[in-house]
């Protein structure tokens, strides 16, 4: 089939331009040349895709249902070719991510770095927001964001590996307070509450052991709608918090600075990932971010 494509090509011509003797004169070439490509392929097909007249020349049946395919398939083609041809230059431009603040200091900066070093012509904007931004309302080239939080109708590229909530106190307030057991021994603890950004209500901790699901509504006296505020106010004494288990998480751990508690409640989930709206006219540089980012990107 790939001795076809030539000829294929002057078929769609000859029937955008509706004339052998137009479509010529836009290939650049001779009439009888075309018409020896489109009866080529109507050889090959042992069908008649041009019905023509001494006035006109029309798709049949078939050639238009021929054409609903070539047309998209050539123009991907075109796309991509002129797509090489612009990464041959040195690529340029700003690109604009929202993302939260985990995504951003643990998976998406890594990858940024070191376009930053590599391409001096790329800018980068990083709107660093808890709320699921609308992207395409608000002209940004992608969003990460966890990839349980991913709209449907959006291209995803995971770029971290899977996650986990860990549930967190400090040694000082569990000397006062007995460790939980369940997640429903919660309710009788102080827990440092956190208030979503989306949707502005509190965060019900999320619970799952050997198939079944808790989720649980904490009481405390402290309200936040940062990770890191939660983190430190859990560091003081202050109670109990849920965040994203990390390296800092890992290492306050191993240090005794804090104590994991429920951690058979606590399953992997899907990590991070980069969000566009299509894969068509993306722009060099945001096509070097994302290869940076696909790159670094643990294994599926």
């Amino acid at each position: 089939m790939r001795e076809d494509l030539p000829d294929l090509a002057t078929f769609l011509i000859v029937a955008e331009e509706r004339s052998f003797t137009r479509a010529a004169l836009r290939l650049g070439t001779s009439q009888s040349a075309v018409s020896q490509a489109v009866r080529r392929i109507e050889a090959r097909l042992g069908t008649t895709l041009l019905a023509r007249t001494t006035r006109s020349v029309n798709p049949t049946e078939t050639g238009e249902r021929l054409l609903a395919t070539l047309r998209p398939a050539l123009a991907e083609i075109a796309g991509r070719m002129a797509e090489i041809a612009t990464l041959q230059e040195r690529p340029a431009g700003l690109v604009r991510i929202t993302t939260s603040r985990h995504a951003a200091e643990t998976v998406l900066w890594p990858a940024i770095d070191r376009v930053l070093a590599r391409y001096p012509e790329i800018a980068v904007e990083l709107s660093v927001d808890g709320a699921l931004t609308n992207i395409v309302t608000d002209r940004f080239d992608a969003g990460v964001r966890l990839g349980e939080s991913l709209e449907k109708d959006m291209i995803a590229v995971r770029i971290g590996p899977d996650l986990r909530m860990a549930v967190l106190a400090a040694p000082a307030y569990l000397a006062g307070h007995p460790a939980p057991a369940s997640p429903r021994d919660l309710i009788a603890h102080r827990c440092i509450n956190l208030r979503m950004a989306t949707r502005g209500n509190l965060y019900a901790w999320e619970f799952e052991r050997g198939g079944q699901t808790l989720n649980v509504r904490v009481e405390g006296a402290l309200i936040v709608n940062d990770s890191a505020m939660a983190l430190r106010a859990a560091l003081a004494g202050h109670g109990v918090a849920c965040v994203i288990e990390d390296a800092a998480i890992r290492a306050h751990l191993a240090e005794g600075r804090l104590v994991r508690l429920l951690d058979d409640w606590c399953p992997p989930f899907a990590g991070h990932h980069l969000y566009y709206p299509d894969r068509r006219n993306l722009s060099p540089a945001f096509r070097i971010v994302l290869a940076e980012l696909r790159q670094s990107a643990p294994p599926a």
